[in-house]
């Protein structure tokens, strides 16, 4: 049986969720990104005893085709910015329904109606946040990451950059780093 989880988006959620369903007893297929599948099926209890020990560890099951479907559009983002050496080379719109095996147009009005915000805005705040980590944790020149992160030029990454977060890469490393900035700003 396969639920699907929101707020599972890390490689140490995925590894949290399975010993949460373990210790309920539940035998784990395999647990990805947003997603468990479990041998079994459950009772109305264990459906209960785990919808409360994940919510207690700040995540949920997801009921309902539009939310699960706009879950997995966050996930493919979120993995594809964050957790790949490489952007995909093709367009992001064509990247994701590939990857959902769905029409991008539909995948756009679900996500826009269920999270309020655009697939398009989605990428662009996770862009950014994967050049604040870029530039603090790694020796890579600004010119560097917008080549990494497939922008058209630095001049476009720090203009994006400094509307999105009100500072220019420069000062924003550099007040980060004299630790002006706390560390929730990445």
């Amino acid at each position: 049986m396969k639920l699907f989880i929101k707020n599972m988006t890390t490689v140490d959620s995925k590894i949290e969720v399975k010993i949460i369903a373990e210790k309920l007893g539940l035998h784990v297929i395999s647990c990805e990104f947003g997603e468990i599948d479990l041998i079994e099926s459950f009772s109305p209890f264990q459906y209960k005893a785990l919808k409360k020990a994940l919510i207690k560890h700040g995540y949920d099951i997801i009921l309902g085709h539009e939310t699960i479907l706009s879950e997995k559009v966050r996930n493919v983002i979120i993995e594809m910015i964050h957790y790949s050496d490489e952007l995909p080379e093709i367009k992001y719109s064509n990247y994701i329904s590939d990857k959902l095996k769905t029409n991008y147009t539909y995948l756009s009005k679900i996500f826009s109606k269920v999270r309020n915000t655009t697939i398009e805005h989605f990428i662009i705040i996770h862009k950014i946040e994967r050049v604040k980590q870029l530039l603090l944790y790694h020796d890579l020149s600004l010119s560097e990451i917008a080549w990494k992160l497939h922008y058209s030029s630095t001049a476009h990454l720090s203009a994006q950059f400094k509307k999105v977060t009100g500072l220019t890469p420069s000062l924003f490393k550099k007040l980060r780093l004299k630790k002006l900035l706390p560390p929730e700003s990445l």
